[in-house]
């Protein structure tokens, strides 16, 4: 299913594969689906608050700042193009001073088509003196007295001033004939500054939606993936390295955070602005449009390019991250044993390795992006270029305004952004939908232990166990267990010897059910485990091993485990028939002393002790112990022994061990040599036969 340390291939599944993933990893978002859309409604309402930051630029320029009036003249020229003029535009013109001429604004003046513009230009009807206007107020005219007849008047009373005269005029007096002006710039830089707090606040609601959803998401996936994870049988964690495990949960999940608030709802906003920069820039001067558009090939060849190169470096830094994970985690679990046999320096070689080779293709990314990154700017520096030497031109020509060229300008800078962020995202998808197909490919995969459709309890539950014609290996065709049938009365204790390999803990394994048998069966008070509920069935087992594991925690928690079914009542009495009171006792918070991940700060007596209280909180009816007294010192094993007798009177006792002191008192003894039974019977018997119970016994093997 996984590679080693590494990530499946991407694109290897197909668009339709892809596309299916994505459907189905959208209805994660179906309980959100409120918030993904007033996320992408925000998107859409500052999509278009941007688009209004350019053209608020060309208002402000060519309504307020560089406003003046043309002289438009229509007596003794030529007739067509007269007729021309007062047909299609005559709406456009206003009287000039004492009929000699009309005028018309700067800002009417781009509303006439650009050919019929070029015609009157040519043929005097447009002149080319400017004008302002100057509007009379109640002291008069803001004008020195002697500039005063060098202006026009017009028949409302208002004057017009040509542009050599206004520049004699003083500061001040320029600042009263432009008054209007001043004010409209003000007005429209007050609207741009609300619009832009507007947008402000609409992008953090954005942010905090994509967020919302996106978090989660990644919570409800990850609680799936731990669930899918702890009902997998224990032949899934025997071949996958645990580092790999975590990967999924952390790093993948992350992922597809990321594509969420950075893809899903954000694509369109880039979209839109694509969009809406195409439609403004064709309706304010479609040939200038054109002319832009042209870089659009090249742009979008650069971004495939770049794309194909950066989903390879993706993925390699992917595997490489991988690699690290499951590395370190195997490692920093078996410090101890690097530490004992002094490996540190041979280990340290090896991370570095690894740790180059991710060095190598995080710096490949980097490469790539860092030749992406500049071309793209310089495309949009190109882009300007062509800008302000076609549109300045056409701006000395009068056939496109200066506030459409500056917006043009901002429009364009705008351009390259959008496609820089899907090109960016696209290899965010990429990352994602492979994490997403690794994520689903396991939540798919089952490994699990076959649950009975018609699940079978006895009547009564007494703890009989019998195995019949058991065989069973780890691996096709490497049976460990050949033909094992063994009978444990209920109160019963027997204990399993025989050398190492033999297949001691193997058959405590197939009791508990961690797996089945490939042949014979396995039961229970004469039902088959494959036909008990699993969990049914796990609650009337305890099973106490040779390596215990604690979790980082308090006593009390290590005991329970969460099981609601074991309270402060149960873990106490379990305590003290476990030996372990007097432990307890000697802790400064007692139950409630907070114990160190692995149990580092008890003893190994201590944390076997602790694992027979685990074992019996839950009260089982059968007890399984695999060489549980094997690794600690004669005054822990006194007391194991006594909790032993104490706990076996009343239970089903399966006991897996080498010294003779654990096995003397069981009712019957078993010894499995080359995974079949091979003696049967008390001690007493079994040294009397002289068989390999004799030898082991004698070579004091336990």
């Amino acid at each position: 299913m996984f590679r080693d340390y590494g990530y499946m291939e991407e694109g290897k599944l197909g668009k339709p594969y892809n596309v299916r993933l994505l459907r189905r990893l959208l209805g994660y978002g179906g309980p959100y689906r409120k918030a993904m859309i007033a996320a992408l409604l925000l998107s859409l309402v500052i999509t278009l608050c941007d688009l209004a930051v350019p053209y608020l630029s060309k208002v402000a320029i060519d309504d307020y700042i560089v406003s003046s009036w043309v002289e438009v003249n229509l007596s003794g020229r030529d007739k067509a193009l007269v007729h021309v003029m007062e047909e299609r535009y005559g709406h456009l013109l206003k009287p000039g001073p004492q009929g000699l001429f009309y005028i018309i604004s700067n800002k009417d003046l781009r509303k006439i088509d650009p050919k019929d513009l070029r015609l009157f230009k040519k043929g005097g009807i447009i002149g080319e003196r400017r004008f302002h206007l100057v509007q009379k107020r109640d002291a008069g005219f803001p004008l020195p007295q002697k500039l005063i007849p060098q202006a026009l008047t017009l028949p409302n009373g208002a004057l017009l001033l040509p542009f050599e005269v206004m520049d004699k005029v003083p500061s001040r007096q320029r600042a009263l004939i432009r008054e209007r002006d001043i004010q409209g710039v003000a007005l429209v830089g007050l609207f741009l500054m609300g619009l832009i707090c507007f947008s402000f606040a609409l992008g953090y609601a954005e942010h905090y939606l994509l967020e919302y959803v996106g978090q989660n998401i990644m919570k409800d996936i990850r609680l799936e993936l731990f669930s899918n994870m702890q009902g997998q049988a224990i032949t899934f964690f025997d071949r996958q390295p645990l580092g790999r495990l975590v990967t999924r949960v952390t790093n993948d999940v992350e992922n597809l955070n990321e594509m969420f608030k950075s893809v899903i709802i954000t694509v369109f906003k880039d979209f839109f602005i694509l969009l809406g920069i195409v439609v403004v820039l064709v309706v304010l001067n479609w040939t200038l449009a054109l002319i832009c558009f042209s870089l659009i090939p090249v742009i979008f060849i650069l971004t495939f390019v770049f794309s194909k190169m950066a989903r390879e470096a993706f993925r390699e830094l992917r595997e490489k991250v991988a690699k690290i994970n499951a590395f370190l985690q195997e490692r920093l679990s078996a410090i101890s044993v690097i530490q004992l046999f002094c490996a540190e320096e041979s280990q340290l070689r090896e991370f570095k390795e690894i740790n180059h080779e991710n060095y190598l293709a995080g710096m490949k990314q980097i490469r790539v992006f860092a030749v992406f990154m500049p071309v793209m700017e310089l495309l949009a520096s190109f882009g300007v270029a062509i800008l302000i030497w076609y549109g300045g031109g056409k701006v000395i020509q009068d056939r496109i305004t200066l506030g459409a060229l500056v917006a043009f300008i901002g429009y364009i800078q705008m351009f390259f952004k959008p496609i820089r962020d899907i090109s960016e995202k696209y290899n965010i998808m990429q990352s994602a939908m492979a994490s997403t197909e690794r994520i689903f490919e396991f939540m798919d995969h089952e490994e699990r232990l076959p649950e009975a459709q018609n699940p079978k309890t006895p009547s009564s539950i007494q703890g009989h166990i019998e195995l019949e014609n058991v065989s069973f290996g780890y691996e096709e065709g490497i049976e460990v267990l050949k033909e094992i049938s063994m009978r444990v009365r209920p109160g019963e204790t027997v204990a399993i010897v025989g050398p190492t390999g033999s297949g001691k803990t193997t058959l405590i394994n197939l009791v508990e059910r961690f797996y089945d048998p490939h042949r014979g069966r396995v039961s229970m008070d004469g039902v088959d485990l494959k036909e008990w509920p699993i969990n049914k069935l796990r609650t009337q087992i305890g099973l106490v091993m040779q390596d215990v594991f604690i979790f980082a925690g308090t006593i009390a928690e290590n005991i329970s485990l969460g099981r609601p079914e074991v309270g402060e009542k149960e873990i106490e009495g379990a305590a003290r028939m476990a030996n372990l009171t007097p432990v307890i006792e000697r802790l400064p918070d007692g139950l409630k002393h907070m114990i160190g991940q692995g149990g580092a700060r008890l003893s190994v007596g201590e944390r076997q002790l602790l694992s027979f209280a685990r074992a019996l909180a839950g009260n089982p009816l059968i007890l399984l112990l695999d060489e549980a007294t094997s690794s600690v010192d004669p005054h822990t094993e006194g007391l194991i022994q006594e909790a032993v007798a104490r706990m076996s009177g009343s239970r089903t006792t399966l006991v897996v061990a080498h010294r003779l002191s654990t096995i003397r008192q069981a009712d019957e003894i078993l010894v499995i040599y080359k995974g079949r039974i091979v003696e049967q019977g008390t001690h007493s018997e079994l040294l009397e036969r002289g068989g390999i119970y004799y030898r082991l016994a004698r070579l004091r093997r336990w």
